[in-house]
């Protein structure tokens, strides 16, 4: 599947989407965040695809914010901005909700709306030499109560307000001590560690690794809001389930097992 500026390829059980308008720093306008809902509805309906991997173009930047240049015809009125946010807010909700592990390769540049969309993914893997930062106080922006809880759960409090108060851009050293990053990696053998991350993770039990994935996201949760029933139903699922049978034998057997995710 391929569009002007947004691209995307399964590779075995890995689907990848990549933002593609490398000139801009992969700065996102209105029909590119249409694209990639579009691209991750496909992903999250083929059961072959068990992994989503995203990353951007050129190899400077990951995502550098919303297209600017585009300001005057998508988000010059209060109407316009209001469709834009709601069309963004719509994938960044359908990323953090998805139902499959998701991996953030970032190399370069990740800045405002590139950080938002970062977050939403299970997993962030860096460069050495990325940039972080969310320059909204520079440009006079207000950030929706969903994105910043969401950066609140990963980072905390202090870090999340440090990083909106200071609208600096952070390395990826600082990233990974504030806790924004999962791994910072050379930027020489980033593809091929993410590629073997999404492997890894493809390669185990399906019925887990999703479990696992919502039960974090109802952990996460206050504790009247959690819904237990749901979390009590998954385990027994995975207990009940042909790859729990598949998993046993093969470690008995010393072989990888061969997950079919029911």
């Amino acid at each position: 599947m391929t569009t002007e500026k947004m691209l995307a390829r399964k590779d075995g059980a890995v689907g990848w989407m990549k933002f593609n308008n490398p000139e801009r720093h992969n700065a996102v306008s209105l029909e590119m965040w249409r694209a990639a809902e579009k691209i991750l509805s496909d992903f999250a309906e083929d059961p072959a695809v068990r992994v989503i991997a995203i990353t951007g173009a050129g190899g400077k930047a990951f995502v550098s914010g919303a297209d600017i240049s585009k300001f005057e015809s998508e988000r010059a009125s209060m109407e316009a901005v209001e469709h834009y946010n709601r069309t963004t807010a719509r994938v960044y909700s359908m990323l953090n909700d998805i139902g499959k592990p998701t991996i953030a390769m970032i190399r370069g540049y990740c800045i405002g709306g590139g950080v938002a969309l970062a977050v939403c993914c299970d997993l962030r893997i860096c460069s050495d030499n990325s940039k972080f930062g969310v320059p909204a106080a520079k440009l006079g922006l207000g950030y929706a109560l969903p994105g910043i809880k969401r950066l609140v759960d990963l980072v905390g409090p202090s870090f999340a307000k440090e990083i909106f108060f200071t609208a600096r851009q952070f390395s990826a050293a600082e990233a990974a001590v504030m806790g924004l990053v999962n791994r910072v990696v050379p930027e020489a053998e980033l593809q091929d560690y993410v590629q073997n991350y999404a492997d890894t993770i493809a390669g185990n039990a399906p019925l887990t690794v999703c479990s696992v994935k919502r039960i974090v996201g109802e952990a996460l949760k206050d504790a009247e809001q959690r819904d237990v029933a749901l979390c009590e139903r998954l385990v027994k699922e995975c207990f009940g389930s042909q790859d729990y049978i598949e998993g046993r034998r093969a470690f008995m057997e010393k072989r990888k097992p061969a997950f079919v995710g029911r």
